[in-house]
């Protein structure tokens, strides 16, 4: 099993009013292919700031960072992103899509963009379709994006996230906006692509979305403070019953 992403000593320190707040202090971790990774710690613990280093949304104060043995600490940029639209796939809380295009268009937005991407424009198109009927909603690639539910939007969004086959897909709270209902329909959708060999690392509050992973990193002042694997083959609720007895532990 190779490695993703393999993170060493990563510090990032934000400067307000002349004065310092070390949000990350020497973070060292590493994911692998085929792992589904929640990050789950109390609020301002660093777990967004860790995903945005990471994928290279935000740089950096010290430290490496690989991505498929590339350093992205070095790039600059322009290389950056390149590397987040072409090997990389973003799920986000808040579902960011432009209004003026329909659910379909905004799927298929970042193929489009893609100068890797050799298709045609139809070809581009029939792809993203089948990826939505895929998650179950081709019946709203014309609708704009005012005209579907909160749980069908995000559902869109994991399609746009796999339009570029990404080596690996980053979520920051992809079901905090959502009811219950609609949550529970996403991450079946998202353990799927697991599944399927999609690597990925999400940032939850909520630890049933967590024990549906395969690893949770628990996260406290800008450290990883300990790790937990999920042993999957178990049942949801003994599942959910461990992870919550260790995030007790961890003084969750």
């Amino acid at each position: 099993m190779s490695t993703v992403l393999e993170v060493k000593d990563l510090c990032k320190t934000y400067v307000v009013n002349k004065r310092q707040n070390h949000v990350l202090r020497n973070v060292d971790l590493t994911v692998d292919e085929g792992e589904m990774v929640a990050v789950m710690g109390p609020s301002g613990s660093g777990k967004s700031t860790l995903l945005y280093t990471i994928s290279g949304m935000d740089r950096m104060t010290a430290g490496k960072a690989k991505f498929c043995g590339r350093d992205i600490s070095d790039m600059n940029e322009n290389e950056l992103a390149d590397l987040r639209l072409d090997e990389m796939g973003f799920i986000f809380q808040q579902m960011y899509m432009m209004k003026n295009l329909t659910v379909l268009d905004n799927i298929i937005l970042p193929a489009v963009k893609s100068t890797k991407n050799k298709e045609t424009r139809k070809e581009t198109a029939e792809r993203g379709r089948q990826l939505m009927h895929k998650l179950g909603i081709a019946d709203i690639a014309d609708n704009d994006i005012n005209e579907v539910s909160g749980g069908q939007l995000q559902r869109a969004c994991i399609c746009r996230s796999m339009m570029n086959h990404p080596k690996m897909i980053f979520a920051d709270e992809p079901t905090g906006a959502l009811n219950r209902s609609s949550s529970e329909e996403v991450m079946e959708e998202l353990t799927k692509l697991n599944d399927e060999g999609t690597t990925m690392m999400l940032v939850t509050h909520d630890a049933k979305v967590a024990a549906k992973c395969t690893r949770v990193l628990f996260i406290v002042d800008g450290n990883i403070k300990g790790e937990y694997s999920v042993d999957r083959t178990q049942p949801l609720r003994d599942r959910e019953r461990s992870l919550n007895n260790w995030l007790l532990e961890m003084g969750w």
